[in-house]
């Protein structure tokens, strides 16, 4: 399976120049988690806000649970549609690793600590990454500084960026991450963090 594209309905020409540095990105990332985690075949896991295809289209030879808000009807593999912030449908501790890449961004703050509860409590460890809010490009509309604007000049100078639709995401910094899920360590983009990953051994 061929990894699927970093911004697949991104519009203009901002994807074609980032998607290559991206890509690389998320490859040098997957390396890093499978070298922290050292994932064996018969450990179980959940992709928390998996889109499609998530950890499974870079990983088909793990055993991967999806979990999105929405259907995926293609999705390669077993998969529920629920929202964590209102409890998923599994028992305590039923998958050894919860992986959620690039999404507690999208988790509105107020629902955040009851997200990260609920992947803490059906996983015994976890990997949970997200984009760095003192990255100076915004990773959903690929515009410098849009995450630093307040919210009614943000939505205006979205419409000049890659992200198409507007998206309400507040980035999080290493303090909030670290407050939900325990000691996060950078990814590096040059001199800049790019992102937050924190990393709990199962």
């Amino acid at each position: 399976m061929a990894a699927p594209d970093v911004y697949p309905t991104a519009r203009g020409p901002l994807p074609r120049l980032a998607e290559p540095f991206a890509k690389r990105a998320r490859e040098r990332r997957h390396a890093r988690f499978l070298a922290l985690l050292a994932p064996a075949p018969g450990m179980r896991i959940v992709d928390i806000g998996c889109g499609s295809p998530g950890l499974i289209g870079l990983a088909p030879e793990l055993d991967v649970t999806g979990v999105d808000l929405v259907e995926h009807p293609g999705y390669p593999g077993p998969f529920v549609a629920a929202d964590a912030a209102a409890g998923l449908p599994f028992a305590d501790g039923e998958f050894d690793l919860a992986y959620c890449n690039s999404v507690i961004e999208h988790v509105p703050p107020a629902r955040r600590a009851a997200f990260a509860a609920e992947l803490r409590r059906v996983a015994r460890g976890w990997y949970v990454q997200t984009p760095a809010r003192s990255f100076p490009i915004e990773p959903h509309s690929l515009l410098p500084g849009a995450h630093w604007l307040p919210a009614p000049l943000r939505r205006r100078y979205w419409r000049l960026g890659a992200g198409g639709d507007w998206q309400e995401v507040a980035l999080l910094g290493r303090g909030e991450l670290q407050a939900l899920f325990g000691p996060a360590e950078r990814e590096r983009f040059g001199p800049f963090t790019k992102s937050w990953i924190s990393v709990r051994l199962p």
